[in-house]
């Protein structure tokens, strides 16, 4: 029997908590930057890409759902062009197979993305290899870039315009604030393109 207790799990929820008061103390300027620069994208015809590995995958599809669907059903709007680099399986697979993976979203940035778009990447380390060449091949035909990662930035530092950098180095909570970023980014840029 494990000796995991009630205290256990309210000690973690506490730790997510005081990251998330972090993140709103450190970040906040910097995710109405990244909402601004997504709806001058938007209102201009772009749209948004997103990339990432496991749980940021995960992540970048919930983003992307959020823009095309809408953050609050009781608050509809027109869909926002938003999407996932992550999802395409049969894309993902032939080039990985014939190529290696870390290719897979530059190939993607290369092929759909159009000077004035921006991609999120999103790494909690910073340094995922793929997500670093997407994001490289994005400013190289003029893609604003923004970078959703941990404490330091990694290799995502140098490679992005905007670098959101949740002050922690627990993945876990990384995690939890990057999705919490997204959500107000979302709720940012809705505002910003239909203001009520």
């Amino acid at each position: 029997m494990s000796n995991f207790s009630r205290q256990d799990i309210s000690e973690i929820l506490l730790r997510s908590a005081e990251v998330k008061q972090l993140t709103a103390a450190q970040c906040s300027d910097l995710a109405l930057s990244a909402a601004r620069m997504i709806a001058k994208s938007l209102k201009a015809g772009g749209k948004l890409m997103l990339c990432g590995n496991g749980g940021s995958a995960g992540d970048s599809q919930h983003i992307a759902a959020e823009f095309v669907a809408t953050l609050n059903h009781k608050n509809p709007r027109p869909g926002l062009a938003a999407l996932a680099l992550t999802t395409d399986t049969s894309f993902l697979t032939a080039y990985a197979n014939d190529f290696g993976f870390e290719g897979v979203f530059r190939r993607q940035v290369e092929a759909l993305g159009r000077e004035g778009d921006v991609l999120i990447g999103i790494s909690t380390s910073g340094n995922s290899a793929n997500v670093v060449a997407a994001c490289e091949a994005a400013r190289a035909k003029g893609i604003q870039v923004i970078a959703l990662t941990g404490e330091g930035g990694g290799k995502l530092a140098d490679a992005a315009d905007l670098l959101i950098a949740v002050p922690s180095d627990v993945t876990m909570h990384i995690q939890e604030s990057h999705i919490a970023l997204g959500h107000v980014i979302t709720f940012a840029v809705e505002h910003i393109l239909t203001p009520s």
